[in-house]
């Protein structure tokens, strides 16, 4: 592939990824479960409440993408693309979410261990269909141009 192509491809997924239309462009592949509340106080944020975006579509990183905290405030889009349970993923549902928290820290234990990423009960309602212990997901993180 020649350099402006490599070049290019970043931005064209960013935004094909911001306009929904994530499936075009593959992030990493991974797995996910859920945590229930309470959620203060988080690894990241401490007590503040307003570490939580108004949607409630927040997450606890995992050790593959903790970077030793530096994931605290990322933001990724996530969905679900299978599970032990035929039906359990809502096609073509990409969800965006906020690392808030640090999973094997969380107050609240996740529905499974070593997953790369532990959704609020709200995300993790966003992407399935069926309550399910984990999942397989893809997700990518948004890289802000500023």
């Amino acid at each position: 592939m020649d350099i402006k192509k490599r070049l290019l491809l970043p931005f064209v997924c960013y935004f094909l990824s911001v306009s929904q239309f994530f499936h075009v462009c593959h992030g990493d592949v991974g797995t996910a479960a859920q945590y229930s509340p309470p959620y203060l106080p988080t690894a990241c944020f401490g007590e503040d409440q307003t570490q939580f975006p108004s949607s409630n579509l927040f997450a606890a990183a995992g050790d593959g993408i903790w970077d030793n905290g530096a994931s605290c405030g990322r933001q990724y889009l996530v969905r679900c693309i299978s599970a032990s349970q035929p039906g359990t993923c809502v096609p073509d549902q990409t969800i965006q979410v906020k690392i808030v928290d640090y999973a094997p820290t969380a107050l609240s234990p996740p529905s499974a261990q070593s997953t790369t990423i532990v959704l609020s009960e709200t995300a993790f309602g966003g992407i399935t269909n069926i309550p399910m212990d984990s999942i397989n997901i893809e997700f990518q993180q948004l890289v802000s141009l500023v």
